[in-house]
């Protein structure tokens, strides 16, 4: 899909730049271009270790790299390098019936809640709210989703989380309000993960039927994270991982016991991860310009 990738990438990037320019970004954007030219380094080299050549450049790594920034704030510079590469190594090495399971930039965020946990936090509190941002955004996404077929996935997690919230949440908690859910909608990362992040179209179904499972069972999910242990911002992220690898697993077909057994396996380590991080205390962020 070097087409998509290829306008996924300018899409984020120029959210990127709007966003240092009249928002917020927790990083200054040297360090952004840098990560981008690590990311890239680090995407090269691992295509020349798997095919000992170098025939065509990887746009996506670029994008990995901007899913992490626009996410993650953490207070190391190394740990931005670990959870990139972390993520592309997946890509590349972490295969169930010839595909990839999870979106890298999912993965990377992952991967430092489960490691750095109390030096990497995901937010959502970057790029801002202006209703604007937020409205180019959904333009910019319509086109990216319409070429990737996958516009049905957010259609449906829209519906299935804000109905799903209500009932499960909202309506349970008694110091929850409907502006508490509704705001997650006016933060302009919150629209890149529903729109970009949620919709990679290497680690999410082709079929119109299921695409609409794999979106109401991100919001499921999310919704029962929320409900056993309050409302999170990592349980978006969270929801995402166990879904993809669940649709990894099951729409592709074994060859053997071994692989049977591998799949099993995997699928235990993802809930273990996931129970592992939600063991974790929550923690506060307050990002201020």
């Amino acid at each position: 899909m070097p087409k998509y990738q290829r306008i996924q990438f300018l899409n984020l990037f120029l959210l990127i730049l709007l966003g240092y320019s009249t928002a917020y970004l927790y990083l200054p954007l040297s360090e952004i271009l840098l990560f981008l030219l690590f990311g890239v380094f680090v995407e090269h080299l691992l295509i020349y270790l798997k095919q000992k050549q170098l025939c065509y450049f990887s746009v996506s790594a670029m994008t990995t790299v901007l899913g992490v920034v626009l996410m993650m704030v953490a207070s190391h510079w190394w740990i931005y390098l670990v959870v990139i590469t972390a993520g592309l190594l997946q890509k590349h090495f972490l295969h169930v019936g010839g595909r990839h399971l999870f979106n890298p930039s999912n993965f990377a965020l992952i991967t430092g809640l489960l490691f750095f946990y109390k030096d990497a936090h995901i937010v959502l509190g970057q790029l801002g709210d202006a209703w604007w941002l937020a409205a180019l955004t959904a333009g910019l996404a319509a086109v990216v989703l319409w070429i990737a077929k996958r516009w049905v996935i957010p259609i449906m997690f829209v519906f299935a989380y804000l109905l799903l919230e209500y009932f499960f949440v909202v309506s349970t908690d008694p110091v929850m309000r409907i502006d508490d859910l509704l705001l997650r909608f006016y933060s302009v990362s919150f629209l890149v993960f529903i729109f970009f992040m949620l919709t990679d179209p290497r680690t999410t179904p082709q079929s119109t039927i299921r695409q609409i499972f794999f979106g109401t069972g991100v919001a499921l999910f999310a919704t029962f994270l929320d409900y056993l242990n309050g409302f999170r911002i990592q349980h978006l992220f969270l929801a995402l991982f166990a879904l993809s690898a669940l649709s990894g697993v099951l729409e592709t077909r074994y060859s053997s016991s071994r692989d049977l057994l591998w799949r099993a396996g995997l699928i235990l380590l993802v809930m273990g991860a996931i129970i592992y991080i939600e063991m974790q205390p929550p923690y506060y962020f307050e990002m201020d310009k």
